[in-house]
């Protein structure tokens, strides 16, 4: 082969590892490499579902090293009992799982937080709740004790989940804008006995390693869609 073809291709090679992809002959690039952002961290959460209908998929962790995105673990997910949808058309009450990006504002839990999480970690307690009253001016909050304008039967009593929330991140899905009706209290969170009333669940020591395995420091996001179609990941 001429040495400029050889420049050529070790140049090209250079420019795909920067971007994350892999040089020819080593396979597709990492999920992250093809999507259009990825919150600007160096650690990504994707949550990946077959379609809309579906209510299982999986969940991977990744990290951005070097240049390069790899994956630092991966676990089955449950997405919504009907399925996931559009987050920007979101509406609430709908039992599904809204797909886009969005940024991890911080983790809870029943039980103490996993050795190694360096996340902000809030403990729950008998009177913690997340307020899902559109009516309430702590609409997608969390309010302890639940506050007057929060009504109980439109509100999560979060220390009565107690399988669910025993570990769980917060997805900022509504929350730094809050939209009425949209929806409220969507987490990354254990499993329940199937699938979610619109957030992603994992089993529990999948849990465990995520909230070891994040750093606020690198800014990790969580994205959520599906492996093709207008809720593809890879818009996101």
């Amino acid at each position: 082969m001429r040495p400029g073809v050889v420049a050529a291709l070790a140049l090209a090679s250079s420019v795909l590892l920067l971007l994350g992809a892999a040089p020819p002959g080593e396979g597709p690039p990492p999920l992250p490499a093809r999507m259009a952002d990825t919150g600007g961290g160096t650690q990504l959460i994707t949550a990946r579902a077959p379609g809309t209908a579906s209510t299982s998929g999986t969940v991977t962790w990744w990290d951005l090293r070097d240049g390069r995105w790899t994956r630092a673990g991966s676990a089955p997910a449950r997405f919504g009992a009907n399925g996931l949808t559009e987050g920007s058309s979101r509406k609430q009450g709908t039992r599904t799982t809204p797909t886009g990006l969005y940024d991890l504002p911080y983790a809870f839990g029943i039980r103490a937080a996993p050795p190694g999480t360096a996340y902000p970690y809030r403990r729950v307690r008998e009177d913690s709740w997340w307020c899902q009253d559109n009516a309430s001016r702590s609409y997608n909050r969390w309010t302890e004790p639940r506050v007057a304008d929060c009504r109980a039967a439109h509100a999560e009593h979060l220390i009565t989940y107690g399988t669910q929330y025993a570990h769980a991140l917060v997805i900022g899905f509504n929350y730094e804008r809050p939209v009425r009706g949209r929806g409220a209290g969507i987490f990354l969170h254990v499993n329940g006995h199937g699938a979610t009333e619109g957030c992603v669940s994992v089993p529990p020591d999948a849990m465990r390693r995520i909230l070891s395995w994040a750093d606020p420091a690198a800014r990790p996001h969580i994205a959520i869609g599906t492996e093709g179609g207008g809720t593809a990941i890879t818009r996101y």
